[in-house]
């Protein structure tokens, strides 16, 4: 918000000055932009990337197919699938995290969008509904396997 304010407070002065350098006001778009991004943009882009997204669970796989611009597979084998986690919200919304985590992902959980993030957070099924059922149907997978 901060940033934003900034920004904008920049840009607004800058277009009010009769004398500012075109320079000036067009230094200040990209900021502006960046801040609009940090204050609201993030929600509709982590919206649509998470309707890009989809999660299957096979006999003995485990899938995550997304991409905005492209198509990511990412293909787990139940076999080989050391650790999986869930967790749990109150109304049964959760998310299962597959394999072994970096101790601090915790602090990258909300930042999903942002380049570099994917590796510290580590594959997993998102915000799904009815989590511990579809966990459920995972350890049952697993075990059949």
């Amino acid at each position: 918000m901060l940033w934003c304010g900034f920004a904008v407070f920049w840009e607004l002065s800058v277009l009010a000055s009769p004398n500012a350098p075109l320079f000036f006001a067009l230094f200040g778009v990209p900021f502006v932009l960046a801040g609009v991004y940090f204050v609201v943009g993030r929600f509709f882009v982590d919206s649509l990337q998470r309707s890009k997204t989809h999660y299957a669970v096979t006999t003995d796989r485990v899938l995550i197919v997304s991409g905005m611009l492209g198509r990511k597979v990412k293909s787990l084998s139940l076999r080989t699938l050391s650790d999986v986690s869930l967790s749990e919200g109150r109304n049964g919304d959760g998310s299962i995290s597959f394999g072994s985590q970096f101790p601090f992902a915790g602090m990258f959980g909300g930042m999903a969008g942002w380049p570099g993030s994917d590796q510290f957070i580590g594959p997993r099924f998102e915000l799904i509904p009815k989590a511990k059922s579809v966990y459920e149907v995972i350890r049952g997978a697993q075990r059949g396997v």
